[in-house]
């Protein structure tokens, strides 16, 4: 039999995640503070709790999928979650999911947190991918069942890894989209097709930059090779000025690159011109 399930929060992604488990078997209670709200689970089979109480008492396995941390606990508060596994899907810190942790076992319950990394037309589908930390014992009892949302991968014990790097793998994500922004303004000032610039430029170029990535985290991890890198970090703060420039030229704000020109001159500054991009890091932690 499929494990029963109770979903608190019918957004677009508590509704993604509801309908999931339903369209793989599951019986599946959900419950959100707007009765009513998305319909269309009542004829997939969903059942639709009167009251949070209710909801929770339902199943063992809870997922909860809400604004923001804040909105959990102020939901859930003591609604019964003595000996209930509690998967908070919702995006937060480190910090707060190793807070909540600590709250959810105070109250009797089995805490796993998860960043999910997928949209929500991607949910149940190959390409999505949902990241947990927290309890093992949780996570072992119930990774069939979590796999009908996307691919499941467990970090750890340590409640604070899921949203870890979640929060990484998003940073990277707004550093290459805001990357990709400044570009479109820049051909955008030309009245240049961005399709044509996209297909053709853009993405062959972002393929083969992106292959310097697993050496950029081999030096990070082992140490750069000795010797002067072939791009190195004085010639990119020179060239750099001309991306500031030329932003200003085409009536573009330079703004999205600023803190990296910045980054650039520190590190030259501190010594580490003859070095690569990874010599970066240092200046980013405190």
């Amino acid at each position: 039999m499929k494990t029963s399930v109770t979903v608190l929060g019918l957004g677009a992604m508590g509704t993604a995640l509801a309908r999931a488990f339903l369209a793989a078997g599951h019986p599946t209670t959900v419950w959100n503070r707007t009765p009513g709200r998305s319909p269309e689970l009542d004829g997939l089979g969903a059942v639709r709790a009167a009251t949070l109480t209710d909801a929770i008492a339902a199943n063992g396995l809870v997922i909860v999928c809400l604004l923001d941390y804040a909105s959990v606990h102020e939901a859930i508060d003591d609604a019964g979650l003595t000996e209930k596994v509690l998967v908070n899907l919702t995006n937060g810190t480190p910090a707060q999911a190793r807070s909540t942790a600590d709250w959810a076992e105070r109250l009797g319950a089995q805490y796993i947190d998860g960043g999910i990394m997928a949209v929500p037309a991607m949910i149940g589908g190959p390409a999505a991918s949902v990241l947990y930390s927290g309890s093992s014992t949780a996570f072992e009892q119930h990774q069939h069942g979590l796999a009908v949302l996307g691919r499941a991968t467990y970090l750890g014990a340590d409640p604070g890894l899921a949203p870890l790097h979640d929060i990484a793998l998003l940073s990277a994500m707004y550093g290459l989209f805001g990357g990709a922004l400044q570009a479109y303004a820049l051909i955008g000032s030309e009245q240049l097709s961005p399709t044509a610039f996209t297909t053709d430029l853009l993405l062959p170029w972002l393929t083969a930059m992106l292959t310097s990535l697993p050496r950029m985290a081999n030096d990070l991890e082992y140490g750069a090779q000795p010797g002067a890198a072939g791009s190195n970090l004085a010639m990119q703060a020179t060239g750099f000025a001309n991306l500031i420039q030329a932003a200003e030229d085409q009536a573009v704000s330079p703004e999205i690159l600023l803190p990296i020109q910045e980054l650039l001159k520190r590190a030259v500054a501190a010594g580490a011109g003859d070095e690569d991009l990874a010599a970066l890091l240092p200046h980013l932690t405190r």
